[in-house]
């Protein structure tokens, strides 16, 4: 789904759809984090200063990314 399709969706007046929109924001959302947070770590990111952008513990952070 691309983003003119996804945004024509989050607008749609049927639940189903607006809830598959928001599945695929979600996927997409969780795909982005994993990346950046990939890259953080490989430039030197503590586990605390990565918690602290995306609003988590460092411990939360950690035991999602950290394996």
């Amino acid at each position: 789904m691309d983003t003119t399709e996804l945004s024509e969706k989050i607008r749609s007046n049927d639940p189903a759809v607006g809830l598959r929109a928001v599945g695929a924001l979600h996927q997409l959302a969780e795909q982005v984090e994993a990346i950046s947070v990939a890259l953080a770590r490989e430039q030197g990111w503590s586990w605390e200063k990565i918690g602290d952008a995306l609003g988590m513990s460092r411990q939360s952070v950690h035991a999602k990314y950290g394996k």
